[in-house]
């Protein structure tokens, strides 16, 4: 089988299409950002009458280095989110989590190794953060989509009785860190 682009070989076995598609995202998601960043900067900065002129300097001059920065994180990032994936044989959140502390440490370690290790714990930490977001995210609509359909299935056997009142949801079960809460009413 031929691994291309798109073809589910590609997702389920990451490799070189997968560190260029990212690195390529990055870039353009570096270009975009910084262009609005440093278009506001310029723009702020600049002298009375040459607010625009200003504007287009500065995003002229600088987007191309955060493109470049953005592009290199993203290289390094995948490349060790990849390398993690088939060195453990599962893709996981661990994987991102490992891979955000590799990329701090990696990009930061010509300031030194106490400073490469300080950005890669903060790098690790952030992964872990927007893992954890995510798996709360994917459980909340996944309650979700399971009371959604068990109400339209109650509604096909029975098509005369009245669809359940909504339910509110407790604090627990917003968050969805102590499991499946039930509310009790009083």
């Amino acid at each position: 089988m031929i691994n291309t682009p798109g073809s589910r070989l590609t997702w389920q076995f990451p490799g070189p299409y997968r560190i260029v598609d990212d690195c390529g995202g990055a870039f353009a998601l570096g270009t975009i950002g910084g262009s609005v960043f440093h278009s506001i900067q310029g723009f702020r900065n600049a002298g009375k009458g040459t607010k625009l002129r200003g504007a287009l300097t500065k995003v002229v001059s600088n987007s191309p280095r955060t493109a470049g920065s953005f592009s290199m994180w993203g290289l390094m990032f995948t490349t060790a989110d990849c390398t993690f994936a088939h060195i453990r044989g599962k893709e996981d959140p661990w994987n991102s989590i490992m891979s955000g502390f590799t990329t701090g440490f990696i990009l930061a370690l010509p300031n030194g190794y106490w400073a490469a290790t300080g950005s890669g714990v903060v790098g690790g930490i952030l992964l872990g953060m927007i893992e954890g977001i995510s798996i709360m995210m994917n459980r909340m609509a996944g309650e979700e989509a399971y009371r959604e359909n068990d109400t339209n299935r109650r509604m096909f056997e029975d098509p005369h009785a009245e669809p359940p009142p909504p339910e509110t949801p407790s604090l627990g079960s917003v968050f969805g860190m102590f499991g499946p809460q039930t509310q009790t009413n009083q």
